[in-house]
């Protein structure tokens, strides 16, 4: 007998009714009153189903009831209605076959655990009910990223994972190699030419430069991949590999490219809040009481489009309450952006017209000399979540601009062609996929939203 999901079954469970269907999944709990018993079973759906269990009627009942929650069952049986109870069916058991039995050390039992001591344990965290939530939420809005993207005439390229350019200049990289390190560390001496490339690699910070390329061809691409940033930041919003969503389009200005953004955060917004309402009715009770009023808000209001300028002067009326100075030029810290979105103006705000010294060297040059013509998209709770520019078509100006920087002309070529090459206005930006899944999610820090978290000094797996 083919088994239902329960996924599947809790949509459309009238439809089984007085029918003997097949159900699989692992006992959150096993209750047992003498001569019947309660099992409720889960197969990764938010929602468990009821089985009840007759020792009249199944021949292996002991086996069945000794078990630990944890054990995993395939369980057939009958679908019986029960509109008055708090789940409007149950399963009433005719067969049960114990897959897998499950060890007495099981972490999930009854007693609630703390969030610190869950991430001790991986592979076992998403079956509660938090992690349960927050990696489907993070499933559902990730295949509402593609769905945009792909409605709107998108092609989705991989860019490559090893690098020998770094896109922020920042240095904060992961080198790859092939070498000897307890040789070197010995010798002293560092030869690349007989390294896997033949010269000094690391992991990506950012498909954007590789994407670009692409995007001359297309017209409109995005790439949605892991990447890696070595920043011994030991923070909530900070992780060492993380995902990062980057469109990329052609004959597009700054005042575009904040459109598709806004566009695109509010369909995804939209999809998660259809597609995962008890995962997120389950999240705005336990972890964050606000968390659907925010959503709601985002979805159903326009965005600000704020000039940094007006930014810092807003931000210099109040600076004596920050901890971090302000004043035109720095690179506003999270206490300042969120007093921006929260206590200003109560919505997501675009800051744009950042000081150029404080933005990469790729954002192209405003007129002033002074700023680029960057955005960066802040939102109540959590500061930053997307970053982006129009980037800078005019091969003068970004040459001198990596001149400036130090960036060798050479090693960056292969990019510098698109200049050369039939150029035009284009932007972009990226998303941090894991800052998303905590706003969406009310999860305060990053190593909650990702499955295996990798941070300064930790790795499990």
């Amino acid at each position: 007998m083919k088994r239902v999901e329960i996924r599947d079954l809790l949509k459309s469970y009238k439809d089984y009714a007085d029918k003997t269907i097949s159900v699989c999944g692992w006992a959150r709990t096993v209750r047992d009153s003498k001569n019947i018993a309660f099992v409720e079973l889960n197969d990764g759906a938010f929602k468990s189903v009821q089985i009840v269990v007759e020792k009249g009627k199944l021949k292996n009942y002991d086996e069945v009831i000794k078990q630990n929650v944890g054990a995993s069952f395939c369980v057939s049986g009958k679908l019986i209605l029960t509109p008055q109870a708090q789940q409007p069916f149950e399963i009433n058991a005719e067969t049960i076959e114990v897959l897998g039995e499950c060890d007495t050390d099981y972490p999930l039992q009854k007693k609630r655990h703390t969030v610190e001591f869950l991430r001790t344990i991986p592979t076992i965290r998403a079956r509660g009910n938090l992690f349960n939530a927050v990696f489907r939420i993070r499933s559902v809005a990730a295949f509402a990223i593609h769905k945009f993207f792909n409605e709107r005439n998108f092609v989705y390229v991989h860019t490559p994972i090893i690098t020998s350019n770094d896109c922020e200049g920042a240095g904060e990289m992961f080198q790859v190699t092939t070498l000897d390190l307890e040789r070197m560390a010995k010798s002293g001496k560092v030869d690349y030419d007989k390294d896997f490339f033949g010269k000094k690699v690391a992991l990506t910070v950012s498909g954007q430069l590789h994407e670009e390329c692409l995007t001359h061809a297309f017209g409109k691409t995005y790439t949605f991949g892991p990447t890696f940033r070595a920043e011994n930041s030991n923070t909530s919003r900070h992780a060492a590999e993380f995902w990062m969503m980057e469109p990329e389009i052609c004959f597009c200005d700054l005042d575009e490219l904040m459109d598709n953004e806004e566009e695109m955060i509010k369909y995804v917004i939209r999809y998660v809040m259809t597609e995962c309402k008890d995962e997120l009715e389950f999240l705005n009770k336990f972890v964050d009481t606000g968390l659907i009023a925010r959503l709601t808000n985002i979805v159903e209001n326009d965005f600000v489009r704020l000039d940094y300028t007006e930014a810092i002067k807003l931000l210099e009326k109040v600076k004596d309450r920050f901890t971090f100075p302000v004043k035109w030029g720095v690179d506003l810290q999270s206490e300042h952006e969120r007093y921006i979105t929260e206590e200003v103006y109560g919505k997501p705000v675009f800051l744009k017209n950042y000081p150029k010294d404080i933005k990469a060297f790729y954002m192209r040059q405003n007129d002033d000399g002074k700023t680029v013509a960057a955005a960066d998209l802040l939102v109540p709770g959590i500061g930053e979540l997307i970053g982006g520019s129009q980037r800078e078509e005019r091969l003068d100006k970004l040459t001198a601009r990596m001149q400036e920087l130090g960036l060798s002309e050479k090693d960056y070529a292969w990019y510098l062609d698109t200049r050369r090459y039939g150029t035009n206005v284009h932007s972009g930006y990226g998303l941090g996929f894991e800052r998303l899944i905590m706003y969406l999610t009310g999860v305060s820090n990053i190593r909650d939203v990702e499955i295996f978290p990798r941070t300064v000094g930790s790795i499990i797996g």
